[in-house]
């Protein structure tokens, strides 16, 4: 169990932090650059779930996100193979599995490319998706130089198509999606959209 009595250090003043294994790391180097980019994701939900109170079920999966993504980051913390530490397993991308399944059930085929925004709760749902992309590239950067779990970038794929499902339920189940016009900018007001 974590157990945290002094949150002030100083350990990290020169530019560098621990992992979970006591190694010192710079803060800039791509270990720790997916954990910031993990940090802003969850602190995302965060902001989400202020506006899905009245919608038990999907702040319920949000509550759940916000958890796996600290498992998530317990997963990068420890490089290496640590015997019995936290890892993310199929079991996890399962769960995401369900959810999609559960949660785009009720929703109608898509014809066009939805653009972010809609209701003010499906515009965050929308800013927690990109960002969850966002620490999937930079997990992708750190496989690259270095062995990590596949599931990882597995579940943060997973978990940015979540968000966008739950945006669509957000958005009155689709009813109010912003749907991308080819061009349509360019078109004039008073011209049909095709």
């Amino acid at each position: 169990m974590v157990k945290l009595d002094k949150i002030v250090t100083r350990g990290g003043d020169h530019g560098e932090t621990s992992l979970g294994d006591g190694e010192r790391i710079r803060k800039d180097a791509a270990r720790i650059n997916a954990l910031g980019a993990l940090d802003e994701a969850n602190a995302s939900l965060g902001i989400l779930r202020l506006h899905t109170h009245d919608q038990p079920d999907i702040d319920a999966c949000l509550a759940d996100l916000q958890n796996d993504l600290f498992d998530v980051g317990a997963d990068i913390a420890v490089p290496g193979e640590m015997g019995e530490r936290l890892r993310i397993t199929d079991a996890y991308l399962a769960g995401l599995d369900e959810m999609i399944e559960r949660l785009n059930a009720h929703l109608p085929a898509l014809r066009s490319f939805v653009l972010p925004g809609g209701t003010q709760a499906a515009a965050y749902a929308h800013l927690a998706r990109t960002i969850i992309r966002r620490a999937e590239r930079d997990l992708v950067a750190l496989h690259a130089a270095t062995p990590i779990n596949p599931n990882l970038v597995r579940y943060l794929n997973r978990a940015s198509d979540v968000l966008f499902i739950i945006a669509r339920t957000l958005n009155d189940l689709g009813r109010a999606d912003i749907l991308w016009r080819p061009g349509g900018a360019r078109q004039s007001p008073s011209a049909p959209a095709t």
